[in-house]
């Protein structure tokens, strides 16, 4: 079979997620035959550069022998049951880690199919906590501007980007809306931990007002990812978790893309540090393997449901393959790896040699800033440096390099015109060099008049 053969059946059938499907007239897919450690394959043998984890999943590489080992000794074993009624040995093996490592406080795991799902579960545990205790005056969430926490529903609601919510907005619940501590736009001289603590004011006041309406504040930890990699100090959660405290509304933390190792630490929270009422996992969780999610939270929320059944307290939502035993296979190999090996560590390295390779890139005079928290570095192209004035969105500036890249041999998917790096942990430091380059190249070709 040639990319071709596949190209026209997938085109027959498919529609593929986050896509203008016209783009496809002119933008030609890339079929995927194999994946090994950071390199995917097409069909014609081509080989790229997985520089995005494949949607930020992807930890240890492709076709991982460890992984693939644990899935298939388990597939030999159980490969579903419903865990409503029943339970195995992958899902409380896996609930014990997650307990142990998350931060002190969250001891129950609650289990679904992806990111979205795991913030609804979040959502409406907190909104479930409070009518439980006969606070039935809070049912509303306060999120940042800029945040994004899913695509479904109540997910969306509590994003706060356009791009995705603007249609659906008749649908969304009526949230509250405090501003990004985005250190992006800080006036000259101003660090980061300055302009997080000034933008916390307006939280302050916001929850000042609303509190008693209010079930939870929901933030992704130091990073804003699919907001364009924007990103803060964790000073603000510090402040935050404080000020949810002092006004009782939960703190729910957002660490699908930025937990297991993104931002340096194993969780992101870690940094402030801070310990959320709830959190969410998902994306690195199986490594990149098999759709799961886990929403953590603490043994008082979890009192508070639970009682006779007559009481009607109880938490009635679930997903079919909640806790699948195949997905906590694979968590349970990825948690073996960060267990086996000096993860954190090693990536504290990549992620100087990607600061360094990228770091003249601050002097382009269409790049306004090189960021990066952990292993994720972002490069924000600007049509005015000085002025800080954008490129107009339609002008698709991102896209050239994402076709540049392709070009080359790497998988770059540009968010706007913010280009950005979250390569698997097991990239070496010659490869990390010949990512930035195919960047610096597609960002000078973007960037011509």
């Amino acid at each position: 079979m040639s990319n071709q053969d596949l190209l026209q059946r997938d085109l027959s059938v498919l529609w593929h997620p986050c896509t203008q499907m016209k783009d496809h007239e002119t933008l030609p897919l890339i079929p995927i035959k194999r994946g090994k450690g950071v390199y995917l394959e097409d069909f014609n043998g081509k080989q790229y550069i997985d520089a995005i984890s494949s949607w930020w999943v992807n930890l240890f590489g492709h076709s991982h022998p460890y992984i693939n080992q644990a899935i298939t000794a388990q597939l030999d074993q159980l490969e579903h049951v419903m865990l409503a009624g029943f339970s195995h040995e992958p899902v409380v093996t896996l609930s014990e880690r997650l307990v142990a490592l998350a931060p002190d406080g969250l001891d129950r795991c609650f289990f679904a199919d992806n990111g979205s799902c795991a913030v609804e579960v979040a959502l409406k545990m907190s909104f479930h906590y409070w009518r439980n205790c006969g606070r039935n005056e809070k049912t509303r969430f306060v999120t940042l501007d800029n945040s994004y926490h899913g695509e479904t529903l109540g997910a969306l609601a509590v994003g706060n980007l356009s791009l995705y919510r603007e249609t659906y907005g008749p649908l969304l619940l009526d949230t509250l809306v405090a501003p990004s501590p985005d250190c992006f736009y800080r006036p000259p001289g101003v660090s980061w931990e300055e302009y997080s603590r000034e933008r916390f004011m307006e939280m302050d006041h916001l929850l000042a007002r609303h509190a008693d309406e209010v079930c939870a504040v929901i933030v992704e930890p130091l990073v804003q990812c699919a907001g364009y990699m924007r990103m803060y100090h964790p000073v603000y959660l510090s402040l935050l978790r404080e000020a949810c405290d002092r006004y009782g509304v939960h703190l729910i933390a957002d660490e699908i893309a930025v937990g297991f190792g993104r931002t340096g630490t194993l969780f992101a929270c870690e940094q402030a540090p801070v310990s959320p009422d709830f959190m969410c996992l998902s994306k690195g969780l199986t490594g990149g393997y098999m759709p799961l999610s886990v929403t953590l939270t603490t043994e008082q929320i979890y009192r508070a449901f639970y009682n006779d059944y007559e009481s009607m307290t109880a938490f009635l939502h679930s997903h079919s393959y909640t806790g699948n035993p195949l997905g906590c296979s694979a968590a349970n190999a990825t948690l073996d790896l960060f267990q086996q090996q000096p993860v954190l560590e090693n990536n504290v390295t990549l992620a100087a040699t990607m600061m360094t390779a990228a770091q003249e890139l601050n002097e382009h005079p269409h790049v306004a800033e090189v960021r990066q928290q952990g292993m994720i570095l972002a490069v924000e192209m600007i049509k005015d440096k000085q002025r800080r004035e954008p490129y107009p969105w339609q002008e698709r500036r991102g896209l050239r390099v994402y076709r540049y890249a392709l070009e080359q041999g790497v998988l770059l998917r540009p968010l706007g015109n913010v280009i950005y790096l979250m390569p698997p942990y097991v990239i070496t430091p010659e490869e990390i060099g010949r990512v930035i380059d195919v960047a610096k190249k597609g960002i000078a070709i973007a960037t011509r008049d």
